[in-house]
């Protein structure tokens, strides 16, 4: 039996990665949660996830970050705000 698989998107149109359905919903929830009500700069949002995901993944943490993060970014639900450095967000 194959898992099934998320196409994940890039915000710049670069091709991304497929990454199983399971992790791509834990790492889409983690981010919309930590997300919720304020801003994080990467780094932040990555310690954010660690602590979110610690326990129920056993992969790459910091990859999966990236690749769902650049992911939402694409379908619009999280953005990146222009102030220095960079912080993330959800979108109204």
């Amino acid at each position: 039996m194959t898992e099934e698989k998320v196409l994940t998107r890039h915000p710049w149109g670069k091709n991304n990665k497929p990454v199983d359905r399971q992790s791509y919903e834990l790492f889409k929830d983690a981010i919309v949660s930590a997300l919720r009500g304020r801003e994080l700069t990467h780094t932040e949002l990555v310690d954010e996830l660690i602590k979110s995901v610690q326990g129920k993944f056993s992969g790459n943490v910091s990859w999966h970050a990236m690749t769902v993060k650049l992911d939402l970014e694409a379908r619009n639900v999280i953005e990146r705000t222009s102030s220095k450095p960079h912080k993330y967000r959800l979108r109204p």
